[in-house]
């Protein structure tokens, strides 16, 4: 009896085991493993369909806009047009490489001709498609279809070279820049730049005042304005573009040492003599001089990293390669909790004179100037944060969402931004001297021409951060 419930036992957990061991795993399973710890579940899903884009369909030999008895070099000197030259066509901003690449890869794909075959019709409703080759012969009607990523390049193209029209700012974009713009005639335009924006893009940067100008200030012009003179990226202030190719020549030359004082037009001169730069800037301490001339030549020195450049004063040893700078400085009012303002003139145009002049001629570097007086910033004690109106007593009135810092990137704040500003301006009035200098001396100049100033005066708001500090210190300014 024993043995008989024995066997009995051993044949039940024997078909126990077997059916479960015939039990066939989840389909389209695979086995995760996350933290040590695995997991069955469906398996991920494949790559998505191309999202693609068509051209409008074929409208037939010639192109439109070109001449029919052209002879050109992309297939369409017979008497018909190949694939690769419609597409060429219709996407013209596009590299002919970047075009070809995606006929060699086999993305291009055309409908088929004539009316659909319905053993060709896919379940979905999808529209059936071929793909062809660059030398296909287009027909009238046809029909091509490219993945996006054909269109996408229209923008990624802006990363080869900056500035570049290629780039398309929003209307919000476009309607931030124009208000920037403080005064706009046919020779120039003049901008307040706020800081943090970079005047100069390269490669890393595509957002830079150049290449946002070129897109959305051009104000009817065929081209966008041009730079003639740079501001660092945490600078703000005014800052001038040429709209004309003489005008751009004419700026570069008063921008220049010479300050454009090589003409036979005596007005021109004098004009050129009388144009100034001025810049405020809140400084740690204070100039032993309330004002004076600072004439320190600068050189550029590579660091140990063997890639950032470090401006500097030259030692003067005739070794190394430097270049003149020369600035004029004012000490605006009294030292207040360590910092005061300051004036400073330009007399020439070095990369980072002001800065460099501030910190190590004078010793007193600007606020917010990490990479030149970051010793001295780490000594520096700040002001104890307020939150009330030094000139009438009463609270800040918050104009921003509640919880945002108001004090920031001022004194008051923990990591202040540079407090450099571009203030004012007088440059000689290029539209005027434009129609003066290409005027024949027999031909008499126009009444409103020459009731025009010789120079204009340009004037520019602080940023949000400097005004702050500037409040705070205001009643004490002489």
């Amino acid at each position: 009896m024993w043995k008989a419930k024995t066997c009995f036992r051993q044949i039940y957990l024997t078909v126990l085991i077997r059916r479960y061991s015939r039990v066939a795993p989840p389909p389209s399973s695979v086995i995760r493993v996350t933290n040590n710890v695995a997991h069955l579940g469906p398996p991920k899903q494949g790559p998505l369909p191309r999202q693609l884009i068509s051209l409008p369909p074929f409208p037939g030999h010639p192109l439109p806009g070109k001449n029919a008895g052209a002879d050109g070099d992309d297939g369409d000197s017979g008497g018909h047009v190949t694939a690769i030259s419609w597409v060429k066509y219709y996407f013209e901003e596009i590299y002919d490489k970047a075009i070809q690449t995606h006929f060699t890869k086999g993305l291009v794909q055309m409908e088929f001709r004539g009316r659909r075959d319905a053993s060709r019709e896919k379940e979905d409703g999808a529209i059936p498609m071929r793909k062809i080759k660059h030398n296909e012969v287009m027909q009238i009607g046809d029909k091509i279809w490219l993945p996006v990523s054909i269109a996408e390049m229209r923008i990624s193209k802006r990363y080869d070279t900056i500035p570049s029209g290629t780039l398309y700012p929003n209307a919000d974009e476009i309607a931030y820049l124009q208000r920037l713009v403080r005064f706009k005639d046919s020779a120039i335009i003049v901008l307040n730049k706020p800081p943090k924006l970079p005047v100069k893009g390269n490669v890393p940067i595509h957002n830079s005042m150049d290449a946002l100008a070129a897109a959305a200030l051009s104000f009817g012009n065929d081209e966008g304005p041009r730079l003639v003179h740079r501001l660092d990226r945490e600078t703000s202030g005014l800052l001038v573009m040429g709209r004309t190719k003489e005008s751009i020549d004419y700026l570069h030359s008063v921008f220049s040492d010479y300050k454009g004082r090589n003409s036979s037009c005596k007005a021109w001169n004098k004009a050129c003599e009388a144009m100034y730069q001025q810049y405020w800037a809140l400084v740690i301490g204070s100039p032993k001089e309330k004002e004076g001339l600072i004439s320190a030549p600068l050189s550029k020195v590579l660091l140990d990293d063997g890639k950032t450049d470090r401006v500097v004063l030259a030692q003067g040893s005739g070794f190394e390669a430097s270049q003149e700078a020369i600035t004029e400085y004012k000490v605006l009012g009294p030292k207040i909790n360590g910092c005061s303002w300051v004036e400073l003139r330009p007399i020439t145009s070095r990369k980072h004179q002001l800065r460099v002049h501030c910190a190590e001629a004078l010793g007193t570097p600007i606020v917010g100037d990490y990479k030149y007086g970051w010793f001295v910033h780490k000594r520096w004690k700040q002001m104890p944060q307020v939150d009330i109106e030094p000139t009438t007593g009463k609270p800040y009135k918050l104009r921003r969402p509640e919880g945002l810092d108001v004090q920031k990137g001022s004194v008051l704040s923990k990591v202040p931004l540079l407090h450099l500003h571009c203030r004012e301006m007088v440059l000689p009035n290029i539209a005027k001297f434009l129609h003066v200098m290409n005027q024949q001396e027999t031909e008499p100049l126009h009444t409103g021409i020459i009731d025009k100033p010789d120079l204009l005066r340009f004037v520019a708001s602080m940023p949000s951060h400097m005004k702050i500090s500037w409040n705070l210190m205001s009643s004490y300014l002489v």
